[in-house]
């Protein structure tokens, strides 16, 4: 059987408007039907259902682009070690899912779009497969990792520093998921905020949000001397190689990542001109400022610029920083590393793209745990 993206698409742009129903009923047709899956799940689903759909989006509609496709299925393929996925489960994941599409996209479904969905799953699940079998005689499912540092940097952020149990290979800008002993089977996503250094240390920049079970944990209850588990690193926000001249724009904890990448290529002996534009809404939020400006002293190339957007007595930058990146110069010449909550991200895209940046130069990720 062929592959047939546009079947693909069709049939889950019928589904996207009622992603949570399509997205609960699938769950439930997987535990029915395979009731020793269940103890696999957290407690609450309403996360794992967000992260299913969102990962399922993009690989519909990437269905067509093979190449960055197989990386971030492989990235999942290794990831899903650390649940106790092996490959007889993706058989009963594949049957719910098709379960699925088949009910909420009854209007369009027939014979020829069930082929193409078979194809497109059997083809993505092969490769996760192949994938966590390759890595499986090479690392570890999961790392245990001590906390050596906990810095609360202010009443909901706080800076934590752990050293694994082992090396955990790692690119600047990638992520790492987190389960803490107070929440099993609870992993949330936190991006490593240093580069790579050899020490088997990694730093996190965590904010607890409302009903964040895992970050209020790590902010508030987590100590010196505490260990965490922490699975393998995944993402595709990664330095470029390239000799253009960087733009980072970063707010919240999306700091967390923009910083590994800055220190990556610091560190590289590059000499690039690099703009920072550090965006959060009152000047106490700026929690990693002092950091910032001493990296700044020691690379002249780096220039960091802070911005205030809900304080009007904030004798610095004010506004979105986002609307700030567009005083500036053009950036038509620069590649992108962009970072913070999700309409942040979008706006600068949007931004960048009408200034005349190709979308190749523009490397972009949603902050981890601010979800």
């Amino acid at each position: 059987m062929s592959l047939n993206p546009h079947l693909v698409k069709e049939s889950f742009a019928v589904i996207e408007p009622v992603a949570d129903k399509a997205a609960a009923y699938f769950y439930g047709r997987l535990f029915a039907e395979n009731p020793h899956l269940r103890g696999m799940f957290p407690p609450a689903m309403d996360v794992q259902r967000d992260r299913l759909f969102r990962a399922l989006t993009r690989i519909v509609w990437s269905v067509d682009s093979p190449g960055g496709l197989s990386a971030f299925l492989g990235q999942l393929g290794r990831d899903h070690r650390k649940y106790g996925v092996v490959a007889e489960h993706y058989t009963a994941i594949g049957n719910a899912l098709l379960a699925t599409v088949r009910r909420f996209a009854a209007e369009v479904w027939d014979t020829e779009t069930e082929a193409a969905w078979v194809t497109a799953y059997t083809a993505a699940a092969n490769i996760m497969i192949e994938s966590a079998e390759a890595d499986s005689g090479v690392s570890p499912a999961w790392w245990l990792a001590e906390v050596v540092d906990h810095e609360r940097r202010t009443p909901d952020i706080a800076v934590i520093t752990l050293r694994t149990d082992r090396d955990l290979p790692y690119l600047p800008g990638q992520y790492v998921t987190v389960q803490t002993a107070r929440w099993p089977r609870v992993w949330r996503t936190f991006s490593i905020a240093n580069a790579p250094r050899g020490d088997r240390v990694i730093r996190l920049h965590v904010r607890a949000v409302p009903g964040g079970w895992v970050s209020t944990s790590l902010v508030e209850h987590t100590r010196i001397g505490d260990t965490v588990m922490l699975g393998p690193a995944v993402g595709t926000m990664t330095p470029a190689d390239s000799a253009r001249d960087i733009l980072c724009v970063a707010g919240g904890t999306g700091l967390a990542p923009i910083k590994a990448i800055v220190e990556h290529v610091i560190g590289s002996g590059r000499r690039p001109g690099i703009h920072l534009l550090y965006g959060a809404r009152r000047a106490r939020d700026l929690y990693d400022l002092a950091d910032l400006i001493r990296m700044q002293s020691s690379f002249p190339w780096l220039r960091v610029v802070p911005v205030v957007s809900d304080q009007p007595d904030y004798d610095g930058v004010r506004g979105r920083v986002t609307e700030v990146m567009e005083r500036f110069h053009s950036w038509a010449g620069h590649d992108a590393y962009i970072c913070g909550p999700a309409a942040m991200v979008d706006d600068a895209v949007r931004r960048l793209r009408r200034s005349g940046m190709p979308a190749a130069h523009i490397h972009r990720d949603v902050a981890h745990g601010e979800s």
